[in-house]
């Protein structure tokens, strides 16, 4: 189920409603993170289809004339795929893929598939197929189209389901097995995070492609697999690292994103104990994206749900070499918006008034790497000195960029 394949990039359309609890700014944010999903994924786009409903149908998640459009469209220019923006229920895939015959996909779906490609070890790769087959369960009589070319009759209504139930019963079985694969993992993972004594945690958290792994590799001096695409890290690293005098260990983890399925964050678990778990919380954040603060709350919103937002924490801005901003004339009056705030005008918004210290950094080019080191310095000193008040250093804080620059000079 989980073998890695070369993707050729098929042709795909993109779907999404307008509701009242999701208007037309917020879905094309989303569906623009659907579009880089998709690329992720292997697909291109070839066109987005939208449509504004009071609440989605439960039918076919869209109106049957936005439909019948949709599957003429697809028809005419060969689409292989079509993907929805919200997660679909089994009767409205059944349906879409009854009335439209062609592959029919939801964020979920695609999210799933993208954590199939990106899984490395057999840990990952078991907690994501434990993910799938709690999706594919509810969703498994979709699968048994050539049952419906049986009609009626005596003899005829018994083996079909039967077929379905004992697929069913395969894949309980199959769910059971790899959560107890998991629980010894776990077991397993959780004696690890005991071995590593009394030395104080990091984590990077932050939403999925805002360079957490760069980051990671930028402090560290390790190689973890980096990549602008969405969902680059699925395995969680641990390195050892040493700022001036003090080591601590750093955890790069899994991106979250919007919407994220329910059957990750329950598989992800262990992942998210390294969260859990962890001294410090350095919360890495795109500041070059336009939909930032969205995702900081996206963040923040899951470390809630895992009890883990009471934790010390740092944010980091990351990609200010690609921050750019449109100034506005002085001479125009309309209402400003994101796009017209420049760097030095947010560090004075809500980040100066923030609980949590902050610094703009550029994991790539190493822009204030040397005031990011110092901040994450003093953090780790400040829980180390808890933990050890009558450990003494033995040395100042230094700056060993600096130090190696001086050598060379």
């Amino acid at each position: 189920m989980l073998e890695k394949k070369q993707h050729n990039y098929e042709k795909a359309v993109l779907v999404g409603v307008v509701t009242q609890n999701q208007d037309e700014d917020k879905l094309q944010e989303y569906m623009d993170e659907l579009e880089f999903l998709a690329f992720t994924a292997g697909a291109t786009v070839d066109r987005r289809f939208t449509q504004k409903l009071t609440q989605p149908d439960s039918k076919t998640f869209v109106g049957s004339g936005k439909a019948q459009e949709i599957k003429e469209y697809v028809k005419e220019n060969e689409i292989g795929t079509i993907i929805f923006d919200d997660e679909l229920s089994p009767s409205q895939l059944k349906n879409l893929e009854k009335e439209i015959e062609v592959k029919i996909l939801d964020r979920t779906n695609l999210i799933l598939d993208i954590f199939a490609q990106r899984a490395q070890t057999s840990y990952a790769r078991t907690q994501v197929e434990l993910a799938q087959y709690q999706y594919l369960l509810p969703r498994l009589t979709r699968m048994w189209t050539h049952l419906e070319r049986q009609k009626g009759g005596i003899g005829m209504r018994g083996p079909g389901e039967t077929e379905i139930e004992t697929d069913r019963r395969i894949i309980r079985d199959r769910i059971s097995l790899l959560k107890d694969k998991l629980k010894v993992i776990d077991k397993q993972m959780a004696t690890q995070r005991n071995n590593r004594g009394k030395v104080v945690r990091a984590a990077l958290v932050g939403y999925t492609n805002v360079g957490k792994s760069t980051l990671m590799n930028a402090i560290s001096k390790s190689d973890v697999f980096a990549e602008n695409k969405l969902f680059a890290t699925l395995d969680t690293t641990v390195r050892k690292v040493v700022i001036g005098n003090l080591p601590f260990l750093l955890t790069d983890t899994v991106g979250f994103i919007r919407k994220l399925p329910t059957q990750l964050v329950e598989s992800f678990k262990s992942t998210l104990d390294e969260v859990r778990e962890a001294d410090l919380l350095i919360h890495v954040v795109d500041i070059s994206h336009e939909s930032f603060e969205d995702h900081i709350e996206s963040v923040n919103q899951i470390l809630m749900e895992i009890n883990a937002h009471q934790k010390p924490m740092i944010m980091v801005f990351n990609k200010i070499d690609d921050f750019s901003y449109e100034k506005k004339d002085e001479d125009d009056l309309t209402p400003g918006s994101h796009k017209n705030i420049s760097l030095e005008e947010w560090k004075k918004t809500w980040m100066a008034k923030s609980k949590h210290p902050a610094v703009f950094i550029s994991a790539l080019t190493r822009e204030n790497f040397p005031e990011m080191k110092r901040l994450v310095y003093d953090e780790v000193m400040k829980i180390h000195i808890s933990r050890f008040p009558y450990n003494d250093f033995l040395f100042e804080y230094f700056d060993d960029e600096e130090e190696g620059s001086e050598k060379q000079d």
